[in-house]
C-alpha cells in the first residue's frame, strides 16, 4: 500500500519532520532559559507594548540555521526576519516564532514558547509549541493525532474525553489585548471582554472567566488541552498561530474567525477563534453565539 500524502510527502515524512522540529524546539528552548531579561535590552516595534529582544533575534538565527540545513528546499517565514509584503507560498514552508510572549519573557513572566509549524499549500500540517518554563512541549502531525508532553517525560493524547460546552456560560475563555490600544478594534476587543464576563440579568454571556496568557500559540494549546474552552482573537499573526492551529485542530477543536460568518478562514488572515474538542453541534452553537455578541462589530487589519 502506498503511503498517504499530504502534497509531496508522506505522513512518515511528515513525523519525521515533527521529530526534528522538536528538537530544534528544546534546543530554542534552552537559550530562553540561558538568557536574563533583566539585561537582555527590548526595542519597540509598533510601540511600547510591542517588543523584541536580543534573544528573540538569536534563537530565531538559530531556528533558522538548522531549519535550512536540514531542509534547503522549504521556505522560512520567521516572525523577526519577516519582511513587509511577505506572504506565505504554496511550497512546504517553516513558520516560525522564536518567543511567542516577549512581553512575558522581558517580564520574566513564564509563559512563552517557541513555535514551529510547517506549512503546504499554505496550511499548517505540523505544528510544535515548547514552553521551556514549564516543560511542556505541543506537538501534532496531520492525521495523527496531537501529544502534550510533560517536563517528566509523560504523554497525553488531547482531545479523549471533551466535556460537553452548552453556552458560553460553562466556558473558561481566553482573549488577548494586544498592541493596538485605540480606536475600533481596541473598542470592540474591551466590549467583547466586558461582555463575556457579565452577568447575564445585566445582558452580558456571564462565561466562567477570561484569562490573557500573553501568548497566542500557548492560547491555541491550552484550548487543544481542554484547559480553555474558547480563543478569541484578532489581530495576531501567522508566525504566533500556525503551530497551535494544527495542533487544536488535531485534537478535535475548531478554527474558524474571530469575524462573524467566516467559517474557514486562513491562517494569514490575522482573525482566529478555537473552540476546545466537543461535539459538532455544540462547537457550532459557541461560534454562533460569540458572533452575535458582536452583532455590527468586525475587527478590520
Amino acid at each position: 500500500m502506498k503511503p498517504k500524502l499530504v502534497d509531496n510527502l508522506s505522513i512518515p515524512e511528515l513525523k519525521k519532520i515533527c521529530n526534528f522540529l522538536k528538537g530544534v524546539a528544546k534546543a530554542a528552548g534552552k537559550m530562553i532559559l540561558a538568557a536574563d531579561p533583566s539585561v537582555d535590552g527590548s526595542e519597540e516595534k509598533n510601540n511600547t507594548s510591542d517588543r523584541v529582544t536580543a534573544t528573540d533575534k538569536a534563537v530565531e538565527a538559530m531556528i533558522h540555521a538548522e531549519l535550512t540545513a536540514n531542509y534547503p528546499d522549504f521556505d522560512f517565514l520567521g516572525e523577526e526576519s519577516f519582511k513587509a509584503g511577505q506572504k506565505l507560498s504554496k511550497k512546504p514552508t517553516f513558520v516560525v516564532d522564536p518567543i511567542d510572549g516577549t512581553l512575558n519573557f522581558c517580564h520574566g513572566f513564564p509563559n512563552a514558547a517557541v513555535s514551529l509549524a510547517l506549512t503546504i499549500r499554505r496550511k499548517p500540517v505540523v505544528g510544535v509549541v515548547y514552553n521551556p518554563f514549564r516543560g511542556d512541549l505541543f506537538y501534532a502531525t496531520q492525521g495523527c493525532g496531537a501529544v502534550l508532553q510533560k517536563a517528566d517525560g509523560s504523554k497525553k493524547k488531547l482531545g479523549l474525553n471533551p466535556r460537553p460546552i452548552s453556552s458560553l456560560n460553562d466556558c473558561l475563555v481566553a482573549v488577548e489585548w494586544g498592541n493596538q490600544r485605540t480606536g475600533p478594534n481596541w473598542q470592540l476587543r474591551t466590549r467583547m471582554a466586558m461582555d463575556f464576563m457579565t452577568a447575564k440579568k445585566d445582558g452580558g454571556r456571564m462565561c466562567h472567566s477570561l484569562r490573557s496568557s500573553g501568548s497566542a500559540a500557548l492560547d491555541f494549546c491550552y484550548v487543544a488541552a481542554g484547559w480553555i474552552d474558547v480563543f478569541w482573537e484578532g489581530g495576531c499573526w501567522v508566525w504566533d498561530v500556525a503551530a497551535g492551529w494544527i495542533i487544536l485542530l488535531e485534537a478535535g477543536g475548531l478554527v474558524v474567525s474571530a469575524n462573524p460568518g467566516d467559517w474557514e478562514p486562513g491562517v494569514e488572515g490575522r482573525l482566529y477563534m478555537g473552540i476546545a474538542a466537543a461535539e459538532r453541534q455544540q462547537q457550532e452553537s459557541i461560534v454562533e453565539e460569540v458572533w452575535a455578541m458582536m452583532g455590527e462589530g468586525k475587527f478590520v487589519f
